[in-house]
């Protein structure tokens, strides 16, 4: 009896020390980190964001945003590509936007900021850490004048508007006439009030306009006689310009048929901060040169799309600015290239055998060996 107690007091306290084992090998693996179970909405957050590339692009009235939008279209792939235009307070604000800014790899901004920040130690070295995809469309210098002001020296001193802060004109105007060497009374007001200034009175000599032709101020406009654009002079000093012209197509009313006024246009650009290469940053533009390489001939040729497109030459170079490196390499890569060898000319076989007839009247046979002859002749010069 005794022992059979033993044995079962036995049997129940292994019993009951096996069960506290099984429960501590329980709470141990509890306590183990599990695999994380990635769900489909975290699958499809990833897909969304690795290939999305933010672009800076302007405000809401502009071209910038024209072009931006329509480049973000032309480049969709889905999760593959993905380009977000974003409204901004414009070309000169990007440049902010495009080095601090969170989600922004890429941004429209003008040649000419390189100009207004290579001295800025606030943003040193802005000329490695950005770099330029290619040259956009051309904003025209547009400098409108009363009839008293002949030449830019005329202006030395006056009262000059450029437009509200934040514009183009209020942003590139100043450091075009300070290159120039011309001291003005910069005013930044609405172009709307100064122009209707300028028709009552000389408290404005001119007003500057930065932006792609033709503006529509001057063409649904009636000016007093002597209102004219001033011409301006492409040279040495304007580093970061393009020579261009205003035209007589471009306004009838204020430049006589034929003619032609000479000015500058300041370049636009599609920007991208060069990141380093072994960051995913980098890769999201690098696919993204990838697509603008590969689908730019639908944006020049495809219908809905602005005309200046047309215009864009993939491979124009921007002065001062340093393109970014894939691109540079694929634009390389074509200049090497073989060129195709001319086509062949095809052999007029009913000129040969007329020249043959009249070489040989009346001998078929004589015709034939001189037709076969020049065929021959023909073929080893081709080779």
């Amino acid at each position: 009896m005794l022992l059979t107690f033993a044995l079962l007091g036995g049997s129940l306290i292994g019993s009951a020390d096996a069960q506290q084992q099984v429960a501590q090998a329980t709470a141990k693996r509890a306590k183990q980190p599990q695999a994380p179970q990635v769900s489909a909405e975290a699958k499809r957050r990833e897909a969304i964001n690795s290939w999305t590339v933010g672009l800076a692009a302007g405000r809401t009235e502009g071209a910038p945003l024209q072009f931006a939008s329509e480049l973000a279209r032309v480049v969709d792939d889905g999760d593959n590509m993905r380009v977000l235009p974003i409204v901004t307070r414009g070309p000169f604000d990007n440049v902010f936007d495009l080095l601090y800014l969170r989600g922004v790899d890429a941004a429209i901004v003008y040649g000419d900021v390189l100009e207004h920040f290579k001295n800025n130690p606030e943003i040193a070295g802005i000329g490695r850490r950005i770099n330029y995809l290619m040259n956009l469309f051309p904003s025209e210098l547009h400098i409108f004048v009363r009839p008293e002001i002949n030449s830019l020296k005329d202006l030395e001193g006056k009262a000059v508007n450029f437009n509200t802060v934040g514009t183009a004109a209020a942003y590139s105007g100043p450091i075009i006439f300070k290159q120039l060497g011309i001291n003005v009374d910069a005013q930044f007001i609405p172009h709307n009030v100064a122009m209707e200034s300028m028709r009552k009175g000389d408290k404005f000599a001119a007003t500057v306009w930065v932006s792609s032709k033709p503006l529509p101020p001057f063409l649904k406009g009636n000016f007093p006689p002597g209102f004219k654009f001033l011409p301006v002079e492409y040279s040495d000093k304007l580093e970061y310009y393009l020579p261009a012209y205003l035209e007589s197509k471009d306004y009838p009313a204020l430049i006589p048929e034929g003619q032609r006024v000479e000015t500058i246009a300041v370049p636009a650009l599609l920007a991208v901060y060069d990141w380093p290469k072994d960051t995913d940053r980098y890769q999201r533009v690098s696919r993204l040169v990838d697509y603008i390489y590969d689908r730019f001939p639908r944006l020049q040729s495809e219908p809905g799309y602005h005309p200046k497109w047309k215009d864009v030459n993939l491979a124009a170079n921007v002065p001062g600015w340093k393109r970014f490196q894939p691109m540079q390499d694929k634009i390389d890569k074509i200049a090497k290239a073989p060129a195709a060898a001319p086509a062949r000319p095809k052999i007029d076989h009913a000129l040969a055998r007329a020249q043959a007839a009249r070489a040989a009247p009346d001998n078929p046979q004589e015709q034939e060996r001189l037709f076969q002859q020049f065929i021959e002749w023909t073929k080893q010069r081709q080779n």
